[in-house]
């Protein structure tokens, strides 16, 4: 069992910066993904930013290039810095520790960002 849980969250002016953090209860080395999914109400869940064990990134294009995932192993904490904040950012942010063997994962409890237009 793999506890994680997400901080940072808060309300952003468009335009602004807010860093999420992601601290499992254990040691990341052994997960095989950690990932961020958001969801705004009446949508669904997305993947918005993955990091393999290996350091191997993935963003959508919805993303791409205005958020960033990044891990410290000695932490055990896995981050999301985003930057130009759209006000279509505006969700509840995921962290997400994700198995290959056996196939399990583990979520958080969530964090909220609000991006004000």
């Amino acid at each position: 069992q793999v506890q994680v849980a997400e901080s940072g969250g808060g309300l952003v002016q468009a335009g602004g910066s807010l860093r999420l953090s992601c601290a499992a209860s254990g040691s990341i080395l052994s997960i095989n993904n950690m990932r961020w999914f958001r969801q705004a109400p009446g949508n669904q869940r997305e993947l918005v930013a993955s990091i393999s064990s290996s350091g191997n990134t993935y963003y959508p294009n919805s993303v791409k290039g205005r958020f960033t995932i990044s891990r410290d192993n000695a932490k055990n904490t896995v981050y999301l810095q985003m930057s130009s904040l759209k006000p279509e950012d505006t969700a509840v942010y995921y962290c997400n520790a994700e198995f290959y063997q056996p196939a399990r994962s583990y979520w958080g409890q969530g964090t909220q960002v609000t991006v004000s237009s």
